[in-house]
C-alpha cells in the first residue's frame, strides 16, 4: 500500500475503537479550557501541554520539546493479521480581533462583553489500515497535510451594525505517520509494532517563543489501533512470556493501554497521558469539563456560582466554554444528584458472610436480612468489621504474616512488586522502590494487606503522621 492509494476501513473497525474513541475524546481536550473558562484567567494564559510535536526547527533549539512521538507494543498476530490505526490531534487555530477599517485590535466590546485574541482548536483525524505481512516487509510511511486557511467572522451589535471581525487562521502542517512490525523470537507469534508520528513543519522565521511556533505544531496527538485476527499484550500487566519483549518498546511521549470493549484486547489506546488498562468514562458524567483531575460535582457547583457576567464572558471566549456553561445552567436536579456519587452494586454483610467467603452475593436490594442471619443482641454483637480497634483478635502494630518464608511485620523493610491486580498506572514508578511496614491490616474477608511508607520520599515522615499510606497485599511485596 502507497501513500496516495486511498484507506478504506470497515464498519467493524469502527465498532471495535468506539469504547476506545469515548475516552480520547476526553483526553485530547484535558485542559484546553479550565475553570472559569474566560480567557482572561491565569490558568488559562498557558495552555497546550499534552502530546504537543513542535515543528523540528524549534525542536531543535529547544530541549524541553518534541518533533515526534512513538508508540511500541506487543501483540499476538499472525501474518493475515490486519490493523488499523486512528491517529487525532489538534491544530492551534489563532483568532485575532479586527475593527471595522481592518486593523487588528486586542480586544472588542460588544454588549457589555469583550472579544479578545484566542486560540481555538481544530479536530484532525487520519485513519490508515494495512496487514501485518505488508507492514513486516515495508514500514508505511502516510504522508499528513492540513492545508493553510483563513476565515473571516463580522460581528454584530445587537443593533446589527457591524462593529469588527473575528479572523481565524490555521498555517499549513506537514507530518508523516509511520507503522512498522517486527517479529519477535520465540513460538508465541509475537509481533511488535510501531507508531510513530513525526512534525515535518518548518517555521518561516528563526524559531522564536513557543507561543509563535504553537500554531505550526500538532496537539494532543493519540492513536487508536485496533487488530483483526490478533490480540494486544498489555503493556501494565504483561504474562511473564511477554515481559522482556515488553520492556524492550519504547515509547516516547505516548503510552499504550488495552481499550476494547468488554475488556477485549484487540484495541489500545495510547495517548500522552498515562491511563490503566481499559479506560472508561464515567457513565454519571454528564459532559467534558476538561479537567480529568478535579471532581464533577465540584466542578459543576463552582460553575453554578458564576456570575452572570462571569458566564457572558465565558461564552464569549470559546464555543466549548459556553456549551459547558448552557449544559450546567440547564442541568436538571436528577443529573445533579447522579453527580453526588454512584453506588456500583449493594452487598448483605453478615457475621456468615464474612466468614464464608462463597456467601459473598451480589445484591440490588437493601431489604434487611433474614431472621435467622440477623445479628444477635448488642450484649453478644460481634466487633464491627471495619474497626480494627474494636477487634482485639487483630492489632496492626504486632500481627505478622510470612511473605516468601519471611516473617514481616510493621517495621519490616520490604521492595515493592505492584501486581496484576493493581488498578493505578503510577504504580508502575514504584516497581523495585523500598519501603516500610507500617501496619499489618485485614480486610472484610480476612485477608491481609500492608500499610506503607516509601523509604525514598522525603515526606515520609509528614505521611505517617497523618496516617497516609500506601496499600499492598503480600504478593505483591518482596521482603529485604
Amino acid at each position: 500500500m502507497t501513500a496516495s492509494e486511498p484507506i478504506v476501513v470497515d464498519n467493524e473497525a469502527a465498532a471495535r475503537q468506539a469504547t476506545a474513541r469515548a475516552v480520547a475524546d476526553a483526553v485530547v481536550y484535558e485542559g484546553y479550557i479550565l475553570y472559569p473558562y474566560r480567557a482572561s484567567a491565569q490558568k488559562n494564559r498557558t495552555r497546550w501541554q499534552f502530546g504537543v510535536l513542535m515543528p523540528a526547527d524549534y525542536a531543535d533549539a529547544e530541549p524541553n520539546e518534541s518533533a515526534f512521538s512513538q508508540t511500541e507494543c506487543v501483540l499476538e498476530a499472525d501474518d493475515d493479521s490486519e490493523v488499523t490505526v486512528v491517529l487525532r490531534y489538534l491544530q492551534v487555530q489563532r483568532r485575532t480581533i479586527r475593527d471595522v477599517t481592518g486593523a487588528q485590535i486586542e480586544s472588542l466590546d460588544v454588549d457589555g462583553a469583550s472579544i479578545t485574541a484566542w486560540d481555538e482548536a481544530v479536530e484532525h483525524e487520519v485513519i490508515v489500515g494495512a496487514a501485518l505481512a505488508d507492514l513486516r516487509a515495508t514500514p508505511l510511511a502516510q504522508q499528513l497535510d492540513a492545508a493553510e486557511a483563513e476565515e473571516s467572522e463580522p460581528v454584530h451589535s445587537t443593533s446589527g451594525e457591524t462593529v469588527g471581525h473575528i479572523v481565524r487562521r490555521r498555517e499549513h502542517l506537514q507530518a508523516t505517520l509511520t507503522i512498522a512490525a517486527t517479529p519477535l523470537p520465540g513460538p508465541w507469534r509475537a509481533m511488535r509494532l510501531r507508531v510513530r508520528v513525526t512534525n515535518g513543519s518548518r517555521l518561516s522565521d528563526e524559531p522564536g517563543t513557543r507561543d509563535a511556533a504553537l500554531p505550526m505544531a500538532l496537539v494532543a496527538v493519540h492513536a487508536i489501533v485496533s487488530v483483526r485476527r490478533g490480540e494486544f499484550i498489555s503493556m501494565l500487566e504483561p504474562p511473564e512470556w511477554a515481559r522482556t519483549a515488553v520492556d524492550d518498546c519504547h515509547n516516547v511521549g505516548t503510552f499504550p493501554v488495552l481499550a476494547g470493549a468488554d475488556f477485549g484486547r484487540d484495541v489500545i489506546l495510547s495517548s500522552p497521558i498515562i491511563l490503566y488498562d481499559h479506560p472508561t468514562i464515567a457513565p454519571e458524567s454528564p459532559g467534558d469539563l476538561y479537567d480529568a483531575t478535579e471532581i464533577d460535582e465540584i466542578l459543576t457547583l463552582r460553575t453554578l456560582a458564576l456570575t452572570d457576567e462571569e458566564k457572558r464572558a465565558a461564552r464569549i471566549t470559546d464555543p466549548r466554554a459556553a456549551a459547558i456553561i448552557d449544559r450546567v445552567d440547564t442541568m436538571d436536579a436528577m443529573t445533579m444528584d447522579r453527580l453526588h456519587g454512584a453506588i456500583r452494586y449493594l452487598r448483605q454483610v453478615t457475621r456468615e458472610s464474612r466468614d464464608d467467603p462463597h456467601a459473598d452475593q451480589l445484591s440490588g436490594e437493601a431489604d434487611a436480612p433474614p431472621a435467622e442471619t440477623a445479628p444477635p443482641p448488642a450484649e453478644t454483637a460481634p466487633p464491627p468489621w471495619w474497626d480494627p480497634d474494636a477487634d482485639a483478635s487483630v492489632s496492626p502494630e504486632t500481627d505478622s504474616v510470612v511473605v516468601n518464608g519471611i516473617t514481616v511485620r510493621r517495621g519490616s523493610t520490604v521492595r515493592l512488586r505492584p501486581g496484576t491486580r493493581r488498578a493505578d498506572a503510577q504504580d508502575m514508578f514504584l516497581v523495585g522502590r523500598p519501603a516500610t511496614i507500617e501496619a499489618v491490616l485485614f480486610d472484610i474477608d480476612d485477608q491481609p494487606y500492608f500499610a506503607l511508607t516509601l523509604d525514598e520520599d522525603p515526606s515520609a515522615e509528614l505521611q505517617r503522621s497523618h496516617g497516609r499510606f500506601l496499600y499492598f497485599t503480600p504478593d505483591e511485596v518482596e521482603p529485604t
